[in-house]
Formats: C-alpha cells, structure tokens, sequence
C-alpha cells in the first residue's frame, strides 16, 4: 500500500479527538468523508480540501475518522497532496481496479460508520453522498448510516465569538427593521413609495452597519406578501399604497470571518386599523411561534432532548387547530451558520421530517406563516440553543404593526 506522510499546514473544522469522542458516544467505527468535484459541500467545508491550491480537487477523495487511531485517506496519484492538511496518512490510487481496493483497506475493520447520508433522503440537507458510492461501501460489509447529528456538532455549533456576532447581527437588523417602517410610514402618508424603493435603501443600511448578506431583503406589499419567496427588483416592484399589509424579511451578518447570521420577518400595515382578517391571521401564527419557544426552553430547561420535528410540529399544531392549516407552505424554521441556512437542524416536519437533535451552541429560526391569494403574514424570530436555557435574541412581535400617518 503507498502512502504519503500528512502533515498539518492549514486550519481545518476537524478537532480529530472530539470527532472520535462523538464516534464513540454515538457507537460508530468512523466517519467517511467523500467528495468529488465539490459533489460534497459538507465534507469540503469541515476538511478545506475545496481551499487546496485555490480549486477543488479534480477526482475522488476520502478521508476516514476512525473511532481509534489515526485517521487516514485516500486520494488520487495525480493529487497527492490533496489533503496535506489533514491528520494522517494519504494512500493513493490510479485506476478504479485500484481505487476500490484500496477503499477496501481504507474501511478494514470498520463494520459501521457515518457518511452524508439519510435514509430514503429524509433530510436532503444532509444526503450529499450518492446512491452508487454507498452501494460501493456497502459492498465492503460496512453499514452506512447517517452523519446528520456528527455535522451539527462539527458545523452547525457556535463557539462564544459566533454567538456575540450573532447578538450583533440581530440587533443591527432590528434597527434596519425599524427604519425601514419609519421610511415606509412617511413616504405612504406623502406619496407614492415602491418595495424596491424600501428594499435598497435598507441594503444601504446594512452597509452602514455593517453587514452582508447574500440576498437583499424582502419587502412585499399586500398580495406579495402572499408568496413567501417574493423578492422585489427594479423591474418587478409595486407601489405600497395606504391601508395595505406590508412585510419585510431581512437577514445579514457582520462583515467579518467566523460571523453568523441573523433573520427576522416582521409585518406592518399602512392604515390606523389592522383589519380582523389580518390580525386574526397574524394571531394563529403568534400563537404557534410562542408554542413552539415554549417547547424549546422547556426541554433544554429541563435537560430533554428535542428534535427538530417536535418543534415544527407544536407550532403547526396551534396553526392548523385555528383553521389555517391550508395556508401552511413552509417548515417552522432553520438552521442558522456562516451561510444563513446553516448544516445544522431545521424546525421541519413538513418538507422533511428532521429527527436531528438540537444542540446546545447551535442558532436557528422560528417563523411560521400563513399565506393566502391577496396577502400573507409570517414572524420570524432567532434562538440560541444553551446547554439548560434557549435564547431569544430580539423581541418578538405581538400583533401587525399600524404604520398609519399621524
């Protein structure tokens, strides 16, 4: 078997003896990493093999955890040093006659390990691994099973200086937030304002707060507030009118490395009155928002662990008994990270049925909404995970705002 010394000469996510504490807790024999061309954005990003030379490693790679001992790879000839960087030792391979047979020393031993897989895609987030190349494992004796709960740990927890990013984050966007009704209250009660009009000036504030996002925000007027994706442009914009509903959907983070996202939804309406159709509405998903944070600062005060579905599901539950469970389009909520849909759990037993657990140190949303032909409404808040208590970070709107000129 060939084989090339590996020695460390970049920062990767990989803490080797954490990695095989979890293995152990989790009684697993290892953790296969695997891409091919980027194929795997989960094991690129925890490795940094998409760093290497600049370029994404041209052919297939793997990096094996063991539970015990030292991890070890397998990479191309023509790649050799494709994962330097890492702990252990590299064998290489050619031909394909060759690659599975040394994939097979690869994984001696190991009769059960993670993989970014999920059992008949339960999880797509997760199942970054193709069918062939679990087969292909599986061909060795070895019983793959997902890694879904071993990414949160190692990509979707925050350390303390992610944590107070994110705390800055929310409160900028809070502010955003608040100028962009002020800006809306004005311009309605003296003339005419489009959404594009409010979108770029709070893309503007964001640069004066500092942050960036990969989007611009969402501001939808009446029946756009209707599509949950709605997203103005210069071409495709209205004209926010009096006595209309209006949202807006912002989400950043500070423009620095490590930092983590925020995202908040609130809803205002451009009269003195909020009418019942929309109060109501605005109510049932209130309602299912402070049930399903209730459900999470029960479990983590109490030490239960909770998953992702359980937590979608409360929410969804207070929505659906208040007759609008028609109207549901989208999960409760996701993980937040470095990208603003983060590796970690999602509120999620509509699109998915998310069985991940929630991790202390781990940042998601919670924003159900109800969404109609002429108008739409949904609130979005952001919780920190502890390890006995989860946190809020900004306040949480309790009724549709009347943004009428005084």
């Amino acid at each position: 078997m060939s084989a090339v010394d590996v020695t460390s000469t970049r920062a990767t996510r990989l803490d080797i003896a954490a990695v095989q504490a979890a293995l152990a807790e989790e009684r697993l024999d290892g953790w296969l990493l695997y891409s091919f061309r980027g194929s795997n954005p989960i094991a690129t990003e925890l490795t940094a093999v998409d760093q290497q030379g600049g370029h994404l490693a041209t052919r297939r790679w793997y990096y094996f955890i063991p539970s015990h001992g030292e991890p070890r790879a397998l990479v191309h000839a023509i790649e050799s040093r494709a994962l330097a960087h890492l702990p252990g030792r590299s064998a290489l391979y050619a031909g394909r006659e060759q690659l599975e047979r040394q994939l097979g020393h690869l994984l001696h031993g190991a009769r059960r390990i993670a993989m970014e897989y999920s059992p008949q895609c339960a999880i797509p987030y997760i199942a970054q691994v193709d069918a062939g190349t679990v087969e292909l494992i599986r061909a060795f004796g070895t019983e793959v099973v997902s890694s879904g709960d071993l990414v949160q740990r190692f990509a979707a927890v925050w350390d303390e200086a992610a944590i107070r990013s994110h705390h800055e984050a929310s409160e900028k966007l809070y502010r955003v937030k608040d100028r962009a009704f002020d800006a809306i209250r004005s311009r309605t009660g003296s003339g005419r304002v489009t959404e594009f009009e409010i979108q770029q000036l709070m893309t503007g504030w964001f640069a004066a707060e500092g942050l960036v996002s990969d989007s611009d925000p969402i501001v939808a007027a009446a029946e756009n507030a209707g599509d949950p994706h709605y997203m103005p442009t210069r071409d495709r914009t209205r004209a926010i009118g009096r006595d209309e509903l209006v949202l807006l959907d912002l989400w950043a983070k500070n423009d620095r490395p490590g930092s983590v996202f925020a995202d908040i939804t609130w809803v205002g309406y451009t009269g003195h009155q909020v009418p019942a159709r929309f109060a109501q509405a605005f109510e049932a998903i209130r309602r299912g928002r402070d049930a399903a944070v209730d459900l999470v600062q029960t479990a983590a005060r109490t030490g239960r662990e909770i998953r992702g579905w359980e937590v979608d599901r409360a929410a969804a539950t207070v929505i659906r008994d208040a007759g609008y469970g028609e109207q549901i389009l989208h999960r409760t909520g996701h993980s937040l990270g470095e990208s603003v849909h983060g590796n970690g759990v999602n509120m999620d037993d509509y699109e998915t049925h998310d069985d991940r657990r929630l991790m202390p140190g781990s940042g998601f949303t919670i924003e159900p909404g109800v969404y109609f032909a002429d108008f739409g409404v949904r609130t979005e808040i952001n919780v920190v995970m502890g390890t006995r208590d989860a946190t809020v970070t900004g306040p949480l709107q309790m009724e549709i705002l009347a943004l009428g000129a005084a």
